[in-house]
């Protein structure tokens, strides 16, 4: 992303996870707070709006990004099971899981992730929509590519003794595959048995037909005029043995047809998502 810069993309999601609240019928991620989030703006915008929203690229984008919702919180929800008290945000944008946690009377810490730039952006957003900071919130700004995750953590109170969960939603594909796996090796390093991360990732364009391959390329080259490129792809059964091989024990692809028949079979509306954003989860 641009330096000194908020994220264009975070509020591009932003405004599909609102969009979605409004017109998709039946509802796969209930968010009450992404309207109120985008602001009156914003919900305007999508008012405006309904064709651009009603494309087959926009309702494949909105669609990734909802299924990654409600499977990151579904996966939380075993992870609290099994012990997690931690939830760690990477790459957090304008997530809302903090200000709706169902879980606070269960002592679950939140720890939002993300570009000091785009934390600010959101944080004046928050006041703006009037939605307070709950106490089991902790803001951590960080340069992915130059500063280190585990000092970031731990200057801000992080307990690694502690099982916890990770999601890293819409970041990998914008880091280099150096920073990708350093960051999931501190995961393994650093947090106990039982901890776990759900993230997306892009498969190699290479991997898909040439009208598939177009329309990639369309929007790679759209991320690259807003100052957030594409830098990193993965195969998705190669990615698996990485993960195995710096310390998890299980690692699992879901793969866009796995993700349409869990969360977007039998609609009417065709929404769903496309070929090239996978979901992968792993656990200590």
């Amino acid at each position: 992303m641009k330096q000194d810069w908020p994220s264009v993309t975070a509020y591009k999601v932003a405004m599909m996870r609102a969009a979605h609240q409004v017109l998709d019928n039946p509802k796969v991620f209930e968010d009450p707070i992404a309207l109120k989030i985008v602001g009156t703006h914003g919900e305007s915008l999508i008012g405006l709006g309904k064709r651009k929203f009603k494309t087959r690229l926009s309702r494949y984008l909105r669609a990734i990004v909802v299924a990654r919702s409600k499977f990151v919180e579904e996966e939380l929800a075993v992870a609290i099971k099994r012990g997690v008290r931690q939830y760690v945000i990477l790459g957090a944008g304008f997530d809302t899981f903090a200000y709706r946690n169902p879980y606070a009377t269960k002592d679950l810490r939140v720890f939002e992730v993300d570009h000091p730039t785009t934390q600010t952006w959101k944080r004046r957003k928050l006041s703006a929509a009037k939605i307070s900071i709950p106490e089991s919130l902790t803001f951590t700004p960080i340069e992915f590519e130059s500063q280190l995750l585990a000092e970031r953590l731990r200057e801000v109170g992080f307990n690694t003794d502690v099982p916890s969960f990770f999601s890293w939603l819409g970041v990998t594909m914008y880091l280099t595959r150096e920073t990708v796996m350093a960051t999931m090796k501190y995961i393994t390093v650093s947090t106990p048995s039982g901890s776990g991360i759900v993230f997306d990732y892009v498969v190699p364009p290479s991997s898909q037909n040439i009208f598939r391959q177009f329309a990639f390329h369309l929007l790679a080259n759209w991320l690259a005029v807003m100052g957030e490129p594409w830098q990193s792809f993965f195969d998705p059964s190669q990615l698996i043995k990485d993960l195995k091989a710096i310390g998890f024990k299980n690692a699992e692809d879901i793969a866009p047809k796995d993700i349409n028949r869990r969360f977007f079979k039998d609609r009417a509306d065709n929404l769903m998502v496309g070929s090239f954003g996978h979901l992968m989860k792993a656990q200590l």
